[in-house]
């Protein structure tokens, strides 16, 4: 999120200065996928636990957004989350799935 809220602002400027940005909604808006459900809570809630009062306050800008509607997180499996493929090492068999997934094979 923190290279999306930039550019949904840059998006935003563009269209107060005139500039032709297509969007079907008038309101700019980005889905993400989630795969943990204390990542999700924790954007949605503001609430500080023990183990989370680490999180720099930096951080926590992103539930406004969340709050807003102007991110939407869904949850999804693991199985399915993309980002893994990038991130972490997987099985070969998910990492097939995913790879055949993201290439469109």
């Amino acid at each position: 999120m923190r290279d999306v809220i930039p550019m949904m602002g840059l998006l935003k400027e563009m269209k107060h200065f005139g500039f032709n940005v297509r969007t079907t909604d008038p309101r700019i808006h980005c889905k993400a996928f989630e795969d943990n459900m204390g990542a999700i809570e924790l954007s949605k809630l503001p609430k500080l636990r023990p183990r989370t009062k680490h999180i720099n306050i930096v951080y926590h800008h992103f539930r406004e957004f969340v709050t807003n509607e102007l991110i939407k997180i869904f949850p999804i499996r693991t199985e399915d989350q993309q980002a893994d493929i990038f991130t972490k090492p997987l099985p070969q068999n998910l990492f097939l799935k995913l790879r055949k997934r993201i290439s469109g094979f």
